[in-house]
């Protein structure tokens, strides 16, 4: 089997920005806004954090660098959803995608 290139357009997930599907809190079917989750800022008190900044501290860069060729090439996606009618939101976990985009009506 020959190795297919796949082109820009073809490594874009587009995905609706309004989806119909089950709310927990209203406990049925309903439309709902999809948004991406954003990504926030680390707690700095967390133990794992003060860990991480203590053996940081006095290096330029990581401790240990990362091994060459093992990074992903994809991302995980997280998707929020918020109900119209009750207004509460619930997030889906993410899938891997080269590039996400949310578009009016999918194809």
């Amino acid at each position: 089997m020959k190795n297919l290139k796949l082109k820009d357009r073809d490594r874009i997930m587009k995905f609706p920005k309004t989806i119909r599907t089950y709310c927990p809190y209203c406990k049925k079917h309903t439309e709902h806004k999809v948004e991406l989750v954003k990504k926030r800022p680390r707690r700095t008190l967390a133990i794992g954090q003060r860990r991480f900044l203590r053996k940081m501290k006095g290096y330029g860069s990581f401790p240990k660098e990362n091994p060459k060729d093992r990074e992903k090439s994809t991302k995980k996606v997280n998707i929020k959803l918020t109900c119209k009618e009750c207004k509460k939101a619930h997030s889906i976990e993410g899938w891997r995608v080269k590039k996400f985009e949310l578009v009016e009506k999918a194809k």
